[in-house]
């Protein structure tokens, strides 16, 4: 049976509901209200199963045809409706694309960025389905049991049909990574727009996860006049003001006012809207620098880029075993409480949530700003952890008679506060907050290995762009194995997508830990 209506929960805090139509699915922008820009209005994909057999067709008198002597038998074609993944048998194109009203919104500036948009939603809802048996099925394998079988890798064909049989479409679309093809000729059809080479492509699973949503993701803009909200400053700054601060833009507020004068148009805060907003509403992937190097304490390394601001979320990902967002964000030192500016599924959204506008809030996010939250005293007893600071997050974790034991940072709130410190003015490391649907629930640092102490025991083996994690979890609901198989991947993913050429991520636990 085919896969029943579903909702995506893409990273940057969009919906999408999946509805089967005849022949494949349609995918459409929900809840629009709540976003001051949206996602195209809807498409559909085709998608099609299909595998190959040896039997052939009948005479009308039953007989079956009969093969010349010593030619080998044609294999038949087949296609099915789709029903559930199979390893490598699936085909998808897009078929249409239902844009939004002209009067709201401009045309993409790149229809070939928006079909790429598309396509990646639609694979990111492919990839969530289950799993098929990794196992080939061939001839020579065909009276092998499964466990002996050789194993290969999910991935699914992408037909150059539809929306894709675009003007040397699929071209730029393997440009981005999204494509590829195992034929890496150039061809011999001098045609621009020749299909030799470009009609069997396909995308691994494997592939797909290694590429980042920043460089697909992106929102429309809307035109003068819109329905929607905008922005609630101009995407320009002013020009400077005679004596004022030559390092500061006259438009430029203190987070905290922006967020109590103003609510957000969506989910995310417009004074910290997470790795996806975007003034311009483009893809916000930046490539990583070109290589130049540096020597720290004897050891030469690439020079590191900077690491997230203070209290940024760079990290998003919902976790559908979970049923929650998953999100990571740079550790902070103000005095008041870091106002969860991230998606969340969660019926009681945390009470630190920055506050959307009233008229586009759902009835279960309440409009509480920044400037509502108290944060507790060092000494009040309070087990909400959304309303702590991060050093009173660290104050209660690092008292912990478990943690104590490894991390040896115990006692009143200045010893925390000097660690956060240590370690935000760390050159080759940086400290994060793990939170699930906005609630905290653990302590990370993430390091490059080379400049490590680690580095120095790998020696040569450590190689120039090896990611390492340190982990607390404080919160004993949020322990357990599969929410730890579930941040650590995550942590792993950011990593792989953050730069591509960083091949291993290493965690390094004590000998005595029975965790």
């Amino acid at each position: 049976m085919a896969p029943t209506p579903s909702i995506v929960h893409l990273p940057n805090g969009q919906n999408l509901s999946v509805q089967p139509v005849f022949g494949g699915f349609f995918f459409k922008s929900v809840e629009l209200n709540l976003h001051h820009n949206v996602f195209p209005a809807g498409w559909t994909v085709i998608i099609q199963s299909e595998d190959y057999s040896d039997e052939h067709d009948l005479h009308d008198d039953g007989r079956r045809h009969v093969e010349l002597s010593g030619m080998p038998k044609e294999k038949r074609h087949h296609i099915h409706p789709f029903k559930e993944p199979t390893l490598r048998n699936d085909n998808l194109f897009i078929s249409s694309i239902s844009n939004p009203s002209s009067n709201d919104f401009k045309a993409p500036a790149s229809p070939t960025r928006q079909i790429a948009m598309m396509l990646w939603a639609s694979l990111y809802w492919y990839f969530h389905l289950k799993e098929p048996c990794p196992h080939l099925h061939t001839e020579q394998s065909r009276n092998t049991p499964d466990a002996g079988k050789p194993k290969g890798e999910w991935r699914i064909n992408i037909k150059r049909e539809g929306v894709l049989r675009g003007r040397n479409l699929v071209q730029k679309l393997e440009r981005m990574g999204l494509l590829s093809s195992e034929d890496s000729s150039v061809g011999v059809t001098p045609e621009e727009n020749t299909p030799e080479g470009w009609s069997e492509m396909f995308i691994s699973r494997r592939t797909y996860w290694q590429l980042s949503a920043k460089l697909f993701l992106f929102t429309l803009t809307p035109t003068t006049g819109s329905t929607f909200p905008a922005s609630p400053f101009g995407s320009r700054p002013s020009s400077p003001v005679r004596g004022g601060d030559r390092n500061q833009s006259p438009n430029k507020r203190d987070s905290s006012d922006i967020a109590t004068q103003l609510g957000s148009p969506g989910l995310w805060s417009p004074s910290s809207a997470g790795p996806f907003s975007s003034g311009s509403h483009l893809p916000t992937y930046f490539p990583p620098p070109p290589i130049q190097y540096t020597i720290t304490s004897g050891v030469r390394h690439p020079i590191r880029p900077k690491p997230p601001r203070q209290g940024e979320i760079f990290y998003a990902r919902y976790v559908p075993s979970v049923g929650q967002y998953l999100t990571f964000r740079t550790v902070s030192l103000s005095s008041r409480p870091v106002a969860y500016n991230g998606p969340t599924t969660s019926l009681n959204a945390p009470k630190h949530h920055s506050a959307p506008s009233r008229s586009s809030l759902p009835a279960h996010i309440s409009a509480v700003t920044i400037s509502e939250i108290i944060p507790p005293s060092p000494t009040s007893d309070t087990d909400d952890t959304t309303l702590m600071t991060d050093l009173q997050l660290l104050n209660k974790w690092m008292n912990i008679e478990r943690v104590s034991k490894f991390w040896g940072c115990s006692g009143p709130q200045g010893t925390q506060e000097q660690f956060l410190k240590t370690n935000l003015s760390s050159r080759h490391s940086f400290p994060v907050i793990g939170m699930w649907d906005g609630k905290p629930f653990g302590y990370f640092e993430i390091y490059w290995v080379k400049e490590d102490i680690l580095g120095k025991h790998l020696g040569e083996e450590a190689d120039n762009y090896d990611r390492g994690v340190h982990v607390l979890v404080g919160e004993d609901e949020f322990r357990g194995e599969h929410r730890v198989k579930c941040w650590i991947t995550a942590l792993a993913h950011w990593a792989f997508i953050q730069d591509y050429r960083t091949n291993a991520v290493v965690l390094e636990p004590r000998v005595d830990n029975e965790r």
